[in-house]
């Protein structure tokens, strides 16, 4: 269940709260006339609007209350608070949603995704330390032959954010989206590179290549450097239970795919691999990167407007039945 809040303007709430006790999934419904109070220094009248706030089913409901919260046009220049309910408490059944759900599952709320994903997609500063620093630790992994430390890597990257608004901006046709994440993905990965190489560099450099290494005993070299069906495999398959837990909001299983994906790795072991002329290597990892990168930007694009397509033909089916 969603807790949703917004302004309405005053000739406008009576039509607004008709619409919503239409709704049988709006429970709780709270008006407050006048009671909305401009932020600081607007040249907003005193009293803008009305404060209206509800309860809504997940799912359907909810995708429907939304759209027609923005087609209003209510609470222009102010934004649609949504909280999500942990719990609610009451006694007997609670009211049922406007349309079942599907095996238990409720639709996505497309609205909060496409929010989720936009607010995770904040390139800051720290995007690029995490990516590399995760680049540092999967060098470290590689050199001591260490899986534990490259599954390390794979969790600290935040790559992940940028390929999936990647693939939500493909999917929606947003050339802009696309463009600053395929940018971002660029730059992060050339700068933990580029750090990782330097850090190669001086640990050749200084003596303390690990031995077994040096022998050329690379057990994680050579299964990150050597791209094959099941590297096609996982990846399809990581990239589907990416979008599926970023539509449902099941972070859990979305760490799965954090460690399922061969992308860090891949960058660290091609500056690893770099840095002590390992040539064919780098480029068995730049394969493995690239091929990484586009399965999950073009199967998680597939998969959103796949799972798009999936729920609004079952809810077009419910409501005709």
């Amino acid at each position: 269940m969603l807790h949703i809040r917004v302004v309405s303007p005053p000739a406008a709430t009576s039509h607004l709260v008709s619409r919503l006790l239409a709704d049988p999934g709006v429970v709780n419904l709270v008006v407050l006339p006048g009671a909305a109070v401009p932020p600081a220094g607007s040249s907003e009248p005193e009293h803008p609007g009305d404060a209206v706030q509800f309860d809504v089913e997940s799912g359907s409901s909810a995708n429907t209350v939304l759209t027609q919260l923005r087609q209003d046009g209510v609470g222009p220049g102010r934004p649609i608070t949504v909280e999500t309910i942990d719990a609610a408490l009451a006694d007997g059944p609670r009211p049922s949603a406007r349309r079942p759900v599907f095996h238990g599952d409720r639709a996505p709320v497309w609205d909060l995704v496409h929010a989720r994903i936009a607010d995770d997609a904040n390139y800051t500063p720290s995007f690029f330390a995490l990516l590399v620093f995760a680049g540092l630790i999967g060098a470290c992994g590689i050199l001591t032959n260490s899986q534990i430390l490259v599954v390390g890597a794979m969790v600290v990257g935040p790559e992940y954010s940028a390929i999936s608004s990647v693939a939500l901006g493909i999917e929606r046709g947003d050339a802009r989206t696309v463009g600053r994440g395929l940018l971002v993905l660029l730059l992060g990965f050339a700068a933990a590179i580029a750090v990782t190489l330097v850090f190669a560099l001086c640990i050749r450099a200084a003596g303390h290549t690990p031995k077994l290494y040096f022998r050329g005993v690379r057990p994680v070299s050579d299964l990150i450097n050597s791209p094959n069906l099941f590297s096609v495999v996982v990846a399809v398959v990581a990239a589907l239970v990416g979008v599926v837990s970023l539509t449902l909001a099941k972070a859990s299983t979305l760490i799965g795919v954090f460690i399922s994906v061969t992308t860090i790795p891949a960058a660290a072991d091609i500056a690893v691999s770099i840095a002590y002329e390992g040539w064919r290597e780098a480029r068995g990892s730049t394969i493995q990167l690239l091929l990484n990168v586009g399965l999950l930007i073009i199967v998680g694009a597939l998969g959103l407007r796949g799972q798009r397509l999936v729920w609004r033909r079952w809810t077009a089916s419910t409501v005709d039945s």
